[in-house]
């Protein structure tokens, strides 16, 4: 029986993953934080708890022992959090994982990346061929900081490392993109500050059963890829469908480009200097992750593969819906 070892466990992808792994009848090892309160209900379904941080490398070596296989899921997933701690947690995440990895000879790392390391040119459709590139945010930064720890591990130490670029990740218990957009539209504080803004939805399942693909095709090793649900759709008309999911008016408010990131500046200094420890209501990468029109292509895991997103955005977005209706909304903000 293959033994997996998932960090990040606890979390909206990494939660989807152990489900999805225990149907494939594999032993599941999660590596959580001692007060994560997600332990408990990964114990009711059989997954071992091995407790943590994944800052120290005593604590995942043991994660790791007699594991087959590592999901790398943790990271800091938020637009607004100490500089310090996307360092920490995520770029020296990635080395602690992988240099433990290296040791006990684990035989695959399928690592969790995100479309963002590709940067931010609208000139030209991306794709896995495209270098990476910096946007001056801590989250894509961080991430691409640790995707070259993880290229590194692979090139010098053979370890055997692939890799997922999701793109908006969404579905049932997400906590970072549908239900904070619909917070804001529940209570009139969003705002649009460019027009035909792209999204390309990513539905959770969709991307599970690619990470689940990597972690048993041989071609993969070595390779990362772009994964989303095969079409886009404009932030206005995403925006306007959860609106009418909820029984509420659509947001039609503009301002300015510029405008949007000016105010977010002046709100980040502000928040700053006053040390407030809550999320700002506008960040600069928020202004430009929602105000870009990037376009991605999925061929490579199609063609070399042979995947293929299962489940329609469509019918994704209407199965979140469902379950977004059923939250407390006045809880919907987490972060």
């Amino acid at each position: 029986m293959t033994t997996v070892l998932i960090t990040g466990a606890t979390g909206f992808i990494g939660g989807h993953l152990v489900r999805a792994n225990l149907a494939r009848k594999r032993r599941v090892r999660a590596f959580a934080l001692p007060d994560d309160p997600g332990k408990a209900d990964l114990a009711t379904k059989g997954v071992e708890i091995v407790q943590g941080d994944i800052r120290n490398y005593r604590k995942v070596r043991e994660a790791v022992s007699g594991v087959d296989l590592v999901f790398h899921c943790a990271a800091v997933v938020t637009d607004w959090a100490p500089k310090r701690l996307f360092r920490d947690v995520t770029v020296g995440g990635a080395e602690t994982v992988c240099r433990a990895a290296v040791d006990a000879r684990v035989q695959r790392l399928v690592d969790v990346s995100t479309n963002d390391v590709f940067g931010r040119d609208e000139s030209k459709i991306m794709d896995e061929t495209c270098q990476l590139a910096t946007w001056d945010e801590p989250y894509p930064d961080a991430k691409i900081a640790a995707e070259r720890i993880m290229w590194r591990a692979h090139n010098e130490q053979k370890l055997a490392v692939t890799m997922a670029y999701p793109c908006w990740v969404y579905g049932p218990g997400d906590k970072t993109f549908v239900p904070l957009l619909a917070d804001a539209i529940v209570k009139r504080s969003l705002i649009y500050w460019r027009k035909d803004v792209i999204v390309w939805p990513t539905y959770v399942d969709n991307l599970v059963d690619l990470l689940l693909l990597l972690s048993e095709d041989d071609r993969a090793v070595g390779n990362g890829y772009l994964v989303h649900d095969g079409a886009h759709i404009t932030l206005e008309d995403w925006c306007r469908r959860i609106a009418e999911a909820l029984a509420v008016p659509p947001i039609t408010t503009r301002i300015p480009y510029w405008t949007a990131y000016a105010a977010a500046v002046v709100l980040e200094g502000t928040w700053k200097a006053l040390r407030k420890t809550t999320r700002p209501l506008l960040t600069t990468y928020t202004v430009k992750n929602l105000g870009s029109r990037l376009r991605f292509s999925i061929a490579k895991a199609e063609h070399e593969l042979g995947w293929k997103p299962r489940v329609p955005w469509t019918e994704g977005f209407a199965q979140t819906m469902e379950w977004l209706k059923a939250l407390d909304r006045t809880t919907l903000k987490q972060k």
